[in-house]
C-alpha cells in the first residue's frame, strides 16, 4: 500500500467520528447517555424531538461506533459505547470553552456567574472527614444507574416534600448531571431559601466519571 492510500484509508476513517459529532443533537443525546442507558422515547422526549429524529441521530452514532443497542423486553436500549466516548465528548466540549467566546457568552447569559462552587478535588476531601452532605438531585434512574459514592438521592423535584432528610448541621452539595445541568442550581436556591446551607459542586457527573474517580451504584443507603 502507498503512504497515500494509507493517509486517505486512515483519514477517511478518523473523519467518521467527526462526522457523526457534526450535530448539537447528536451530542446532546451523548451527553443524556453518558448518565445512562435510555430507550429512543425518553430521548425523544428529553431533548424535545420526534421519535423519528431521535432514531435517525442514533443510527449516525451506531454507524461511527459511538453507542450500542440492547433490546430489554419490548423496547430497544441505548447507552454509550464506553468510557472512552465519554472521554471524547468532554474532550471535544473543553476544546470548544477554551477555543469559543461564545460558549462563555451563551453559559453566562443563561447561568449566570456561578459562585461558592465545591472543586471535585475538595470534595473527596469533604466527604472523608465527613463535614457535608452529598446530594444528588438528578432523577432517580439516573442516580442507580451510577452517582458519587456517599451521595444521596433526593431529585430536584422531589425537595420541597423531602426536606426533613436534610441535615441543618452540616452544608450541603447539590450535584447534578454536569457544567451546563441547572438542576443544581435550582436546588441549591431552593434549599437556601429554605434556611439551609447549601452549595453546588463544580461540573457534576459527567465530569466526575470522566476523570475516573470513585462512583457507586444502587438506591439510597448503598454509596
Amino acid at each position: 500500500m502507498s503512504h497515500r492510500a494509507l493517509k486517505d484509508g486512515l483519514y477517511t476513517q478518523f473523519a467518521r467520528i467527526g462526522q457523526a459529532l457534526a450535530s448539537g443533537k447528536r451530542l446532546e443525546v451523548l451527553d443524556l447517555l453518558a448518565q445512562g442507558p435510555r430507550h429512543v422515547e425518553a430521548l425523544a422526549r428529553e431533548t424535545e424531538m420526534s421519535v423519528a429524529n431521535v432514531s435517525q441521530h442514533l443510527q449516525v452514532l451506531r454507524g461511527a461506533r459511538l453507542v450500542e443497542a440492547k433490546r430489554e423486553g419490548t423496547r430497544v436500549v441505548y447507552r454509550l459505547a464506553d468510557d472512552s466516548v465519554l472521554r471524547l465528548w468532554l474532550s471535544l466540549r473543553g476544546v470548544a470553552e477554551t477555543r469559543l467566546a461564545e460558549v462563555a457568552a451563551v453559559s453566562r447569559e443563561a447561568i449566570g456567574d456561578r459562585a461558592d462552587l465545591v472543586p471535585r478535588d475538595e470534595l473527596e476531601r469533604l466527604i472523608g472527614d465527613g463535614t457535608v452532605f452529598l446530594l444528588d438531585v438528578r432523577p432517580k434512574r439516573e442516580y442507580e444507574h451510577g452517582h458519587l459514592a456517599h451521595a444521596v438521592s433526593i431529585p430536584v423535584e422531589e425537595l420541597a416534600i423531602r426536606l426533613d432528610e436534610l441535615p441543618r448541621d452540616r452544608p450541603i452539595v447539590a450535584y447534578c448531571r454536569g457544567e451546563y445541568c441547572l438542576f443544581a442550581d435550582e436546588a441549591v436556591a431552593f434549599l437556601r431559601e429554605k434556611g439551609y446551607d447549601a452549595v453546588r459542586l463544580e461540573g457534576g457527573w459527567t465530569e466526575w466519571r470522566g476523570e475516573d474517580r470513585k462512583t457507586s451504584v444502587g438506591v439510597n443507603g448503598h454509596g
